[in-house]
C-alpha cells in the first residue's frame, strides 16, 4: 500500500482506539499526531492552547501533518480540528486513504462527559460545543475522506474490519479512468 491510512473525526470518535488496532492488523506503525505535537512542545495541547492560542497550535499541527503524511506508511490518528486547514485536507487526501469516523454529537457527549483533557470541550455547555463543532467540521471531514465509517454502535473490532474491507476493495478496484 502506498501512503498511509489516516483517521479523521471529532474528538472522541475513536480515532486513537481504532487506529491502534488497525495498525496492528495492517502491521504498520501507529502515530497519533496530537502525541507527536505534545512530544515536541513538551506540554499538553491544552496548556499550549491556553498559552499560545489556537492559531499557533494549528500552525504546528499543519507542519506535523505535512511531515507525517510525507513519511513512511503508517496509521495516523489526527486531531479533531486537523481538517480546518485546507493544506491538511489536501495532504491527507492526496497522500493516503482517509477514513472519517463519524459520530453524532449526542454519541460523543456520552463518551466524553467525564473527559477533562480536550481543550475545545472545556466550556460551560460541552453538548452545544460538540454540536457546533459537528456542524462546522462534518462537511470538511466529508470533503477530505475517501470513506465515511459510522461509529454509532459497532465495536472497535467491527470498525477495524469495516476499514480493512474498504482498503481491500480499494486495492482491488481499477485505477480511476482505467478502461474496464
Amino acid at each position: 500500500m502506498t501512503g498511509g491510512v489516516y483517521l479523521i473525526g471529532l474528538p472522541g470518535a475513536g480515532k486513537t482506539t481504532v487506529g491502534r488496532q488497525l495498525a496492528r492488523r495492517l502491521q504498520l506503525p501507529f502515530v497519533d499526531s496530537d502525541q507527536v505535537i505534545e512530544g515536541r512542545i513538551g506540554c499538553t495541547i491544552r496548556a499550549f492552547f491556553e498559552r499560545e492560542g489556537e492559531a499557533a497550535f494549528r500552525d504546528l499541527e499543519q507542519a506535523v501533518i505535512d511531515e507525517l503524511t510525507r513519511g513512511d506508511p503508517c496509521v495516523l490518528s489526527t486531531g479533531g480540528g486537523a481538517v480546518l486547514r485546507p493544506d491538511n485536507r489536501r495532504h491527507l487526501r492526496e497522500r493516503g486513504r482517509v477514513f472519517y469516523l463519524r459520530s453524532t454529537p449526542d454519541e460523543l457527549i456520552r463518551r466524553l462527559r467525564h473527559d477533562r483533557t480536550r481543550p475545545l470541550l472545556q466550556v460551560a455547555d460541552p453538548v452545544q460545543r460538540l454540536r457546533e463543532l459537528y456542524a462546522a467540521r462534518d462537511p470538511l471531514y466529508r470533503e477530505t475522506a475517501h470513506h465515511v465509517i459510522e461509529t454509532s454502535r459497532p465495536s472497535v473490532a467491527t470498525l477495524v474490519n469495516l476499514i480493512l474491507m474498504q482498503l481491500e476493495l480499494g486495492a482491488a478496484a481499477p485505477p480511476a479512468g482505467a478502461a474496464g
